[in-house]
């Protein structure tokens, strides 16, 4: 461009509506809730851990028979009281580790002795 002409101008950006304003109790709502999950206890030999066997049943795309999937989860257990046995309810959460993205949050029912 030589000096006679000029950059039109550019536009201004939309303000921001009340609504829209980052708020911390806004931005909490706004998160998707957490995935939870019932599993049996498979495991607890680790400390503070407990490895949870979920399964869930899926119907066969050609055959249509239900089939049983299962995913084993390892779960944070604070107290380190839960059970081999136990059927517990686990929660997602933020990593706590390479394997660990889920915690323990009750027990339904515990292992019969």
């Amino acid at each position: 461009m030589n000096a006679t002409q000029t950059k039109p101008a550019k536009k201004a950006a939309a303000p921001a509506t009340a609504a829209a304003a980052a708020t911390p109790a806004a931005a909490a709502a706004s998160v998707e809730p957490k995935r939870v999950v019932t599993g049996r206890v498979v495991s607890n030999k680790m400390d503070k851990t407990v490895t949870v066997l979920v399964e869930r049943r899926v119907r066969h795309p050609v055959y249509g028979k239900y089939v049983v999937r299962s995913t084993r989860l390892h779960a944070h257990d604070e107290s380190n009281s839960v059970n081999e046995g136990d059927l517990v309810e686990i929660a997602e959460t933020r990593p706590l580790s390479k394997t660990k993205t889920w915690r323990v949050t009750k027990v339904v029912t515990a292992a019969r002795e």
